[in-house]
């Protein structure tokens, strides 16, 4: 038996699952989350099995030190010594189109890593941390690095080139990158065992960041976040796809600074600027109030995904399956219910019981429906370790 831990760092939290792996057989033993990194009341949040999590305050003025924190409590309760370890995998937000796939670290790798931190400032830099830190603790443990990039970067230039000077793109690397790779790739490979084949896909990532893939014989070939997390569908405070203009109209109209623009943009608008609310729970429960905003603000939500994914169909020439996952995703009965009555002209059907679970895989469309519509849960961690096996040789 092997235990892997997967880590993801965040800007100013690293969340953390510690697996035991026997064959294909993946248990989570212990998870939990570090939280206000470099502030005075920093705290874990730790659970072992299935009990509940417990809370501790702990002193974490950067990454390096809340990895020794999660490991002082995985000691604790999880682990017997850290010898124990087999690998450790990383989820990283940004492998620019420097990384295809999921790689072992190598001093190059976080070398590489960290010089995409202009490309994501607010996460590249926390993962080399949590990558040296494991290092210096555990240097001759392997140790994988998983991008939410990789999975994107089969597509064509046509899918991934925006129409700017050529010297933009390679002077400055701006292209389409897309995000949340490690979730459509395994909502995917779930759908496709489903269907009992790789068939056309389109993936629905929808949480308080929301992404749509299209996915043709297991291969991306487009998703809806561009060159930054911004672009694409409504999301909970991100505003997605608008004029280009519009933020240096608003600069010149209101005087604003760039930064204050971007926090405008990611952090006050989309379902927030247009409901009232950021978290789906609250717009549906306005919707059943008869809150005029709420009802609004998923109109144009569903609007949004419908432009992505008639788009997709046309992209992908048809499709076989339609998948659901992420918070709102897997949980938003009300706006899936939207959405599918407004896709019934490819022959979808609802199951208007199953669509009404919550968190479950399960096929929300007819058995008779053209079109199989799905809820699977997403488990990048679980993605994340698999890769961390494969690529540390310890099948």
């Amino acid at each position: 038996m092997k235990k892997i831990l997967v880590i993801n760092c965040g800007s100013s939290s690293l969340k953390f699952q510690l697996y035991n792996v026997e064959g294909e057989k993946y248990e989570v033993v212990s998870k939990g989350i570090t939280e206000r990194i470099g502030q005075e009341n920093s705290v874990l949040k730790i659970a072992y099995g299935d009990n509940p999590k417990q809370q501790f305050m702990e002193p974490m003025p950067t990454h390096s030190e809340a990895i020794k924190v999660v490991f002082k409590y995985l000691l604790n309760g999880a682990l017997n010594s850290m010898d124990e370890l087999s690998a450790v995998g990383h989820r990283v937000v940004q492998g620019g189109d420097i990384f295809k796939g999921s790689v072992l670290i190598t001093d190059q790798v976080i070398a590489d890593i960290e010089s995409l931190s202009d490309l994501a400032p607010l996460h590249n830099p926390a993962h080399v941390l949590g990558m040296r830190a494991v290092k210096e603790i555990l240097p001759n443990v392997p140790q994988v690095a998983v991008f939410d990039t990789s999975f994107h970067q089969t597509m064509k230039p046509e899918a991934f080139l925006y129409a700017l000077p050529e010297d933009q793109y390679k002077r400055n690397k701006i292209r389409r990158y897309g995000f949340h790779g490690t979730s459509h790739k395994y909502v995917s490979q779930v759908c496709a065992e489903l269907i009992g084949k790789k068939g056309k896909i389109i993936t629905c990532h929808l949480g308080n960041g929301a992404s749509v893939s299209a996915i043709d014989n297991g291969i991306c070939v487009d998703t809806s976040m561009g060159f930054t997390p911004l672009a694409g569908t409504i999301m909970g405070t991100r505003c997605g796809d608008i004029d280009p203009y519009i933020p240096l109209y608003i600069m010149k109209k209101d005087g604003l600074s760039i930064d204050q623009v971007n926090d405008l943009m990611q952090k006050q608008s989309g379902m927030l600027a247009l409901g009232g609310y950021s978290d789906n729970r609250d717009i549906e429960n306005g919707i059943f109030e008869g809150n005029e905003r709420c009802i609004l603000a998923t109109d144009c939500y569903v609007h949004s995904l419908l432009k992505i994914i008639g788009g997709y169909i046309a992209v992908l020439g048809g499709v076989d399956a339609i998948v659901f996952t992420a918070g709102v995703g897997e949980n938003g009965w009300v706006l899936r219910k939207q959405l599918i009555e407004r896709l019934s002209y490819l022959g979808i059907k609802l199951d208007e019981k199953n669509n009404r679970v919550r968190g479950k895989t399960i096929m929300i469309s007819t058995p008779d429906s053209k079109v199989k519509v799905y809820i699977i849960p997403t488990d990048e961690e679980l993605m994340i370790a698999k890769d961390t096996v494969a690529l540390a040789h310890l099948g």
